[in-house]
């Protein structure tokens, strides 16, 4: 295996130094030489992954997408107060005061403009259907059959404020990279384990002041106080479930991680479906998962972090439980080593700050500031449309929960075939296709009349599974085209340019609420041009990666439009011993150990196991000069 000196790790480049395993002279050992003989993906792993980590993914789904069912909007119109002390019908007050749109269906938002203090009976009415309207001076009427309780209902969000629920969206959306960036300082600063409470209780105050607000705006700061906390109250856990698993299985730990999100939001649907009114909702999607303090009794603290704040009997507690749980022992040596090795690290870190690259650099020179543009333009693209699409599932179809549960649903397959893909026929043309697909399914969607609910709805979910697929593939093709020297703050810049995206978001969709189908070629139309600007970026799939800003310039540099049909690795392609070689950093076999120590290995694996090792540089992580995994970077 060639030695690759660089500290910065991307996928199953984790700077394997098997040199220090090999040779007892050597006075270092990495975190991730250590794993594989205590366990990569033991008992210990499996109960955090499955116990801890997991479930900590449903506050955020339930959270981000509640909101959707706060602001259902009934059929409503002007409400006549004088018409209400008469001993008529809804109905029959609807037809004295309602003026009708084209004889069909009758106006929200005007009322016939009569003096109705004087009506005492309905035969003293002289309705004339000629007569001039006015708004909606003495508020609304609401149709409750349906919809019994909204913000919409309570506020009187509707006519010249119908644009209030959306801008409480907008909220939700601006909390969240604020609050990414701050809950990733506090993860850095004073660990994982502290910010994911100072999270949970962020998440919880947020959620309980929404049930509680009686005006709009305070509604609107309870959904910015909870938006700071999305996405991450999960990544927290998550990432110490990331830094806990050896190299082989962090992909899985990813993957696992999408797809239990995803059944969060199949039982969100449920949830609501069940329960109508909003500050019952508010309520049963946050107040329950209190119980997840209880974690700080078994959530233990990322090792990696405690070893490079030099709290070394923490850290060493810590994988001693590990062994333990997992049945293996630890070398007896391994804490000398450890010690010396967070002196290297400090030192390599103080030498990497000086010489640390900035966002500049990637604008530099010009092929490496065409990737990231389009980098970042399929990034954003692909979270737009998926966050958006994921917004109007409830709005497409008859029936809004099962709309929501089936546009949830058509995630998880997506999911598993696009992890098998990848490993396959490369990156590029899969994002391509997915991207190209779904916004096609999309813009397809205007060509149907207004009554074929039933077909918009198979169009909108076809979409929905096929931009699902990118958004998981856009994150690890993004870090293999940013040199390793930059891979921290491109990924970081890209992500968050995404994010603001996400603000414009809840506009788009507003535009629904006269033409359903608009946010959809709108989106579509985002898709496609995303989708095809992922061609003119290089294939990635078993390539020698870059780790200078110089070799990121080079790599792709010699791009013609035959590539454009090239699917999977180039034949031609070198390897280049500058780079990081994906085929032989890959961790496909066990670790090289002593030959004594090889006994107590077992000689072969599971053929499911070995199926899930093969994945190893698909989905990954970043991390800090420091081995670090940080938040910002999965925003």
């Amino acid at each position: 295996m060639k030695k690759n000196n660089n500290s910065e790790n991307y996928g199953t480049q984790n700077q394997q130094k098997t040199d220090s395993v090999l040779d007892h002279e050597s006075d270092s050992i990495d975190l991730d030489d250590l794993l594989p003989k205590i366990g990569e993906f033991g008992i210990y792993q499996k109960l955090l992954l499955w116990l801890v980590c997991l479930p900590a993914c449903l506050p955020c789904g339930f959270c981000a997408f509640n909101q959707l069912f706060m602001t259902d909007v009934p059929d409503h119109w002007c409400k006549v107060p004088e018409l209400q002390m008469l001993n008529i019908t809804q109905y029959e007050r609807k037809l004295l005061s309602i003026p009708t749109k084209d004889n069909v269906s009758f106006e929200k938002c005007f009322r016939y403009a009569m003096d109705w203090s004087d009506i005492r009976s309905v035969s003293e009415i002289q309705l004339n259907k000629n007569l001039t309207v006015e708004p909606c001076y003495d508020g609304y009427e609401f149709n409750i059959t349906e919809v019994s309780s909204s913000i919409v209902i309570d506020f009187n969000l509707v006519c010249e404020y119908d644009v209030y629920p959306t801008l409480g969206l907008v909220a939700l959306n601006v909390g969240g990279p604020i609050g990414v960036y701050s809950f990733g300082y506090l993860n850095d600063r004073i660990g994982r384990k502290k910010s994911f409470f100072i999270c949970l209780t962020t998440l919880l105050i947020g959620s309980i002041m929404t049930s509680y607000a009686h005006e709009y705006w305070l509604w609107v700061l309870a959904r910015a106080i909870v938006g700071l906390t999305i996405p991450a109250v999960y990544q927290i856990p998550f990432i110490i479930s990331l830094e806990l698993a050896g190299p082989n299985y962090r992909s899985f730990v990813t993957v696992m991680t999408c797809i239990f999100y995803t059944l969060g939001l199949i039982l969100l649907s449920v949830v609501t479906y069940l329960l109508r009114d909003w500050r019952s909702l508010a309520l049963a999607t946050s107040v329950p998962f209190t119980v997840y303090y209880l974690y700080w009794f078994v959530l233990p603290e990322s090792p990696r972090w405690l070893l490079m704040r030099g709290r070394l009997e923490e850290a060493n507690d810590i994988l001693q439980t590990i062994a333990r749980v997992n049945k293996k022992e630890l070398p007896d040596e391994y804490m000398i080593k450890l010690q010396k090795l967070i002196l290297e690290l400090k030192e390599d870190t103080q030498q990497k700050n000086k010489q640390q690259e900035s966002v500049f650099t990637l604008c530099r020179t010009p092929n490496m500031r065409l990737k990231t543009f389009l980098i970042t333009l399929n990034w954003c693209a692909s979270e737009m449309v998926y966050v958006g699409l994921s917004y109007y599932g409830p709005a497409i179809g008859d029936n809004q929960y099962m709309s929501f549960f089936l546009s949830s649903a058509v995630e998880i397959p997506s999911y598993l075939i696009c992890w098998m893909l990848m490993d396959r026929i490369g990156r590029r043309w899969p994002l391509c296709l997915s991207m190209v697909i779904s916004g096609i399914f999309c813009i397809v969607t205007v060509l149907l009349p207004k009554d074929a609910i039933t077909e918009t709805l198979i169009l909108y979910l076809i979409s929905k599974l096929f931009i699902s697929a990118s958004f998981l593939i856009i994150y690890p093709y993004a870090g293999e085209l940013y040199p390793t020297a930059l891979r921290g703050v491109g990924i970081g810049t890209s992500a968050y340019i995404g994010g603001l995206g996400l603000i414009i978001i809840p506009f788009i969709n507003y535009l629904g609420s006269n033409n359903l189908v608009l946010p959809l070629v709108v989106m579509g139309a985002v898709s496609v041009v995303g989708g095809l600007s992922a061609l003119r970026l290089p294939e990635t799939l078993h390539c020698p990666l870059p780790q200078t800003a110089e070799e990121g310039e080079e790599f792709g540099k010699d791009w013609t439009y035959k590539d454009c049909f090239t699917c999977g690795a180039k034949t031609e392609a070198t390897t280049n011993d500058s780079y990081e070689n994906l085929d032989q950093l890959e961790l496909t076999q066990a670790p090289l150990v002593e030959v004594d120590e090889a006994a107590g290995i077992a000689p072969k694996r599971r053929s499911s196991m070995r199926k899930l090792l093969r994945q190893t540089s698909v989905v990954e992580t970043q991390r800090d000069v420091d081995g670090n995994i940080k938040m910002t970077y999965w925003f």
